[in-house]
């Protein structure tokens, strides 16, 4: 059994007792979440395909901790100008871990 799931403007393909990195949920840490944006199930039933998504179908998630990712540099240069900017950034994540799938 696996879905695909629409969360943070990004899909994911879950499948249940799976853990999972997405970006920051605005939820505390051992709550539990209902993602219903679900693209795609496939179950004992069948393959459920939504257009744009399927109806009654619904991921429940527990949030397990909240994180910052890896730094990443970003770099501009415009040569022969001495043109130079560095930038780091690090992204807010959280780690979520899929409980059920319903449809």
């Amino acid at each position: 059994m696996y879905a695909i799931v629409q969360a943070c403007g990004r899909q994911y393909k879950v499948e249940p007792g799976m853990v999972l990195e997405m970006d920051r949920l605005a939820a505390e840490p051992g709550s539990k979440v209902t993602l219903d944006q679900v693209l795609l199930v496939r179950d004992d039933q069948g393959l459920a395909v939504g257009v744009p998504v399927v109806p009654n179908a619904r991921v429940a998630v527990e949030v397990l901790e909240h994180f910052r990712g890896d730094k990443i540099v970003v770099f501009k240069m415009r040569r022969r100008k001495r043109y130079r900017r560095t930038q780091g950034h690090r992204q807010e994540l959280t780690r979520v871990k899929v409980t059920e799938i319903a449809r």
